[in-house]
């Protein structure tokens, strides 16, 4: 072997060609560094959570569902955009995990700044979230560098990110009377930025691998539930008072997660992808988690209002105490059907045991035991999708689960509108 050829493959080890992968590629699953990824970001899911806690807790109910709606944007976005790029192009050398160093350093400052922003300084987040942004531009310009089909596309992501990112930061300097309407402004030109770069030439994805990664993240938003609400049963029993009835909220927190889970898991996420036949479906169910993360994430906040309602330690009456979990449960339950089930599933009592369910929780708000209805229902539910699907796939989804796992992907075809 000639000295540059040995210079070349040293070079290979530490910096390769970024190309679009194969979306039929087999075995793909998460990597180390998405896992870390996903781990840092969720602190700043706990933060968001541990915001809209303190604020329906003083009874600030109105705005802090607002700010947790608008900073739980600022984390889900970059980490969205981070994980479709990632199914696309990861080539997992030292350039990609330095800027992807990057954008975890960026969502950690999100983090930072939760608090802030709660409080109306966006300031702190911004500057995390811009960081972030910047350097997925900087993961498209090398896309567009190495990658000559994919070039227009991501020279359209890598303009149009730049460009929104120039106007968060004006935006920090508007009157406080355009803050709001410019904050719907921004999110709507962030999410038309995919659909303008992929408007002709789609980068690829991988459906086994993006669906992992949505159930990675529910996972991981759903165990920060587990953790604040447990914390907040600590804390309560340390004072020797209302054991019995923490102990009973703990369980009945325990069934309603647990059940939570069970449901998102119960049908397998790739097959809706593999069967999406344009832009518009496969970005409805990319985007659409949206509402099944904050959902998650604001159970865990739910939960120790109701901690706070039980220990008299809150200033929420009863109906708000009870609907910071319901309301929750209710959105995730309808987003994870139609986002998995559908609502023309052949399989009849799950399609419409989702949203009744649905309806059912919204109603035991006005029980006395709402929490504890409310896990009886989502219990309930996950006994219904057991005896009606057998534990099994719905019947029709098998062929397409088996065509998927046969290397026959439809996003070999179409590509990630995301």
């Amino acid at each position: 072997m000639t000295e540059s050829s040995e210079r070349r493959n040293r070079l290979r080890v530490w910096y390769r060609p970024m190309t679009m992968r194969d979306s039929g590629e087999g075995h793909r699953v998460a990597t180390p560094l998405e896992l870390l990824f996903d781990l840092c970001f969720v602190v700043a899911v706990a933060q968001a959570a541990a915001g809209l806690h303190h604020a329906i807790a003083e009874n600030h109910i109105g705005h802090g569902v607002l700010s947790f709606g608008m900073v739980f944007f600022a984390i889900w976005w970059g980490w969205l955009n981070f994980s479709w790029f990632a199914s696309s192009f990861d080539t997992d050398d030292v350039p990609y995990r330095l800027v992807t160093l990057v954008q975890i350093a960026g969502g950690l400052t999100v983090a930072a700044g939760v608090s802030s922003a709660f409080d109306g300084d966006f300031g702190i987040v911004v500057a995390g979230y811009v960081l972030m942004r910047l350097a997925m531009v900087v993961q498209w310009l090398r896309a567009a560098r190495t990658d000559p089909e994919c070039r227009p596309a991501a020279l359209r992501y890598a303009i149009g990110i730049t460009i929104v990112q120039i106007l968060w930061v004006v935006r920090l300097g508007l009157p406080e009377s355009l803050a709001l309407p410019s904050f719907f402004l921004l999110l709507v030109a962030e999410l038309a930025v995919p659909v303008i770069a992929e408007r002709k030439r789609w980068t690829g994805w991988h459906p086994h691998h993006i669906a992992e990664r949505y159930g990675l993240f529910t996972i991981i938003v759903l165990g920060e539930s587990i953790l604040g609400a447990t914390t907040a049963v600590k804390e309560g029993l340390e004072e020797g008072e209302h054991t019995g009835s923490l102990i009973s909220l703990a369980a009945a927190g325990l069934v309603l997660v647990f059940s939570l889970w069970w449901l998102y898991f119960d049908q397998p996420g790739h097959v809706r992808l593999e069967k999406a036949k344009n832009l518009f479906t496969v970005a409805s169910w990319g985007y659409g988690h949206y509402l099944i993360f904050a959902s998650a994430a604001a159970l865990g906040a739910g939960l120790e209002v109701a901690v706070d309602y039980d220990t008299h330690t809150g200033h929420v009456a009863s109906l708000p105490a009870a609907m910071a979990t319901t309301v929750p449960v209710a959105i995730y339950l309808v987003s994870v059907w139609l986002m998995h089930i559908g609502p023309t599933n052949e399989c009849r009592p799950i399609a419409i045991g989702f949203p009744v369910t649905a309806v059912l929780v919204l109603a035991a708000s006005f029980t006395p035991a709402p929490i504890h209805v409310t896990a009886g229902l989502a219990a309930a539910l996950v006994v219904l999708t057991v005896v009606a699907t057998h534990g099994e796939p719905v019947p029709g989804e098998r062929a397409a689960e088996s065509s998927i796992d046969a290397g026959q992907s439809v996003g070999a075809k179409k590509g990630t509108p995301l």
